[in-house]
């Protein structure tokens, strides 16, 4: 199952241009994720990081810019989950305007305590969630 958002261009997004800066990609990226914590794995970002004392940072990401975005367009952002391991966890979010494809990231998070920075195995409430939305 594919959660879906979606975010609009500010001016605090782009470069002189009028274009997306690349790394304000990212910070939508991380947006779309910590909105797909709250709201489909019922663990909210302030659950994890400080009544829990875990995070989920990016251990690896790729993205591949398909087409400029442009100030004041409204982009659909679709977040996948793509493989659960132990620790770890593959998604995929991919930003559409209209049919056409914006960017493609793929990324790899690990479930880490945050005091001694060690992976985690993923707990069971969590992990369901990912399994329900990879079907």
């Amino acid at each position: 199952m594919t959660f879906t958002t979606r975010r609009k261009v500010r001016f605090q997004h782009c470069d002189p241009a009028g274009i997306v800066f690349y790394p304000r990609y990212f910070e939508m990226i991380n947006s779309v994720v910590e909105d797909w914590f709250a709201e489909v794995v019922e663990h909210d970002f302030n659950r994890l990081h400080v009544e829990s004392g875990t995070g989920v940072p990016t251990a690896s990401i790729e993205t591949r810019f398909h087409a400029p975005s442009r100030l004041g367009e409204v982009l659909e952002f679709r977040l996948t989950p793509l493989a659960t391991g132990r620790t770890s966890l593959k998604l995929r979010v991919t930003a559409y305007r209209g049919d056409e494809r914006r960017l493609t990231s793929d990324s790899t998070l690990v479930f880490v305590d945050l005091a001694s920075g060690r992976p985690l195995p993923w707990p069971d409430a969590m992990r369901r969630h990912f399994a329900m939305d990879s079907q």
